[in-house]
């Protein structure tokens, strides 16, 4: 495991690739873009491959961060994807967030060519892919999450092994509606408080320390009140993960209410043309509909 390949640069993926480098690993990537791939390299000193075909044969596993389902389809088992030059035994861990059934489809294609795979979607923002510090849900066979593992500590303070292939992802999209159902609630009771005549700079002082303190009120709530929508998760990519965990909720036959209602509002949030915003700027619907915006004296 000497050798990695690495599929998708973008906000996470750079920096997870850039830990791995930090760790002594050689690393060679493939981005859509060439453009950022070897600019990536140059930073880093790694390889840079021309197709996923490519980075198969020159490597011992392959981790792949992409945006959905579909794309990680592609860079595996499509026109000059992983499989084409796969040896036997190469392991694919794929950490972007796919809906389960996608994971589990993935794996038993990839077992037909001698390709073990395991999916290991990350929760945490860009500075904890930055120092290493994100915490991973792993589904997989053991020995393949065993063989994973050195790859894995470096990008991560927690892994947990939650299950067979399929169950990282239902981890993930599950966590992530959580968030998203936590971070619609804060937007509420902020504009709540700023049409009451509360200091809301204050509340925000408070919310941290208080019952209803949680990771996307210390993450959130700031940048709520400055309107600093810099993209560190897109609200794009929260409504796909919202809609993947509602799909889960369907077949288990399950109610997620809660997901439902932060869902609605992140589809009137790309409505709005706020997709490739930061997920803080779903405060931006909730402030159509309360007629008050938070960064008003």
């Amino acid at each position: 495991m000497e050798h990695v390949g690495f599929i998708g640069l973008g906000i996470m993926g750079s920096r997870m690739a850039a830990t791995l480098r930090r760790a002594g690993f050689e690393v060679t990537v493939w981005n859509r873009t060439r453009a950022t791939a070897e600019a990536w390299a140059q930073e880093h000193g790694g390889a840079v491959a021309k197709t996923p075909a490519q980075l198969a044969e020159r490597c011992d596993a392959i981790i792949s961060i992409v945006v959905d389902g579909p794309q990680v389809e592609r860079v595996l088992l499509g026109e000059d994807g992983v499989v084409e030059d796969a040896r036997d035994g190469l392991l694919c861990i794929d950490m972007s967030t796919i809906a389960p059934h996608e994971a589990r489809s993935l794996s038993a294609q990839l077992s037909e060519h001698g390709v073990s795979f395991i999916d290991a979607p990350v929760t945490g923002s860009a500075p904890k892919a930055a120092d290493g510090t994100l915490t991973i849900m792993a589904g997989g066979a053991p020995a393949d999450i065993a063989r994973a593992r050195p790859l894995l500590e470096p990008m991560s303070e927690t892994i947990v092994h939650v299950g067979p292939v399929g169950h990282g992802q239902t981890v993930k999209v599950l966590s992530n509606a959580l968030a998203a159902a936590n971070l619609t609630a804060l937007a509420q009771a902020l504009l709540v408080g700023k049409r009451a005549g509360v200091d809301v700079e204050r509340m925000i002082e408070v919310l941290p320390r208080s019952a209803g303190g949680s990771r996307m009120a210390d993450l959130k709530a700031a940048p709520m009140l400055a309107h600093d929508f810099t993209p560190l998760f897109k609200l794009e990519h929260m409504l796909k993960d919202v809609r993947l965990a509602l799909e889960t909720a369907n077949e288990a036959g399950a109610p997620f209410l809660a997901a439902a209602n932060a869902g609605e509002l992140f589809n009137a949030g790309v409505g709005r043309g706020l997709g490739e915003q930061d997920i803080a700027a779903v405060v931006d619907v909730l402030e159509s509909l309360a007629d008050v915006r938070l960064n008003d004296d």
